[in-house]
């Protein structure tokens, strides 16, 4: 019997910056959690900010990384809600893109303005198939995209959680649509319909096959 694998979970990546104040005031701006902002002596400086819901935080400062300035691209921020997340980014004065589909594969890693990014909302708003772009002062380049139904595999079904309370109630109604479908193919109530709707918002999350 093999040894259950080592957990190793990915807490922080680090951003390169030119103007360790200027950033700090960027990401401050978003809204994001300051975790840290510690100076030392010898010059070292590390800050970290975490987005809203996020496991993973950014970390910048002085000394570091070697990495150029503005060097860090396919940043990937997921949301639930994409409309809703542009539209914040857009109150707080970020210059965010629209929102777009990739009209070619990989057109979420080009520029704001290429012909390969295909305007508005992917085809019946499937999951990770909607974007919006923005950088930071550097030119650190950010990816929202919205996941709301995984690939399998991709979460383990026996964690299920959400982040917020939103991305919880679009799951209900996901549910609660299905749900309707499955009391119209059986043609009678549902009186389970708590483990039902249970069952499907798990498996969906975890990208496994639902429940009919």
């Amino acid at each position: 019997m093999s040894a259950a694998q080592v957990e190793m979970k990915l807490e922080a990546i680090v951003v390169p910056v030119s103007d360790v104040e200027r950033a700090k005031t960027f990401y401050a701006g978003l809204g994001w959690r300051i975790d840290a902002d510690y100076a030392f002596d010898n010059g070292f400086r590390v800050v970290q900010f975490t987005p809203p819901g996020s496991g993973c935080s950014i970390q910048f400062g002085m000394h570091l990384t070697a990495a150029a300035p503005g060097s860090a691209t396919g940043l990937y921020l997921i949301v639930t809600d994409i409309e809703a997340a542009r539209d914040e980014l857009a109150s707080r004065g970020i210059k965010v893109s629209e929102i777009f589909h990739a009209g070619a594969p990989g057109a979420q890693f080009e520029s704001d303005g290429s012909s390969d990014r295909a305007a508005g909302l992917a085809p019946d708003r499937a999951s990770y198939r909607s974007y919006a772009t923005f950088s930071d002062p550097d030119g650190n380049g950010w990816i929202v995209q919205e996941v709301t139904i995984r690939l399998p595999g991709r979460v383990d079904a026996n964690e299920t959680t959400y982040v917020s309370a939103a991305g919880l109630a679009d799951a209900m109604r996901r549910a609660s649509v299905a749900h309707g479908e499955h009391e119209t193919r059986t043609g009678k109530a549902d009186a389970n319909w708590p483990d039902w709707y249970a069952a499907h918002m798990v498996a969906e999350q975890a990208g496994n096959a639902l429940p009919s």
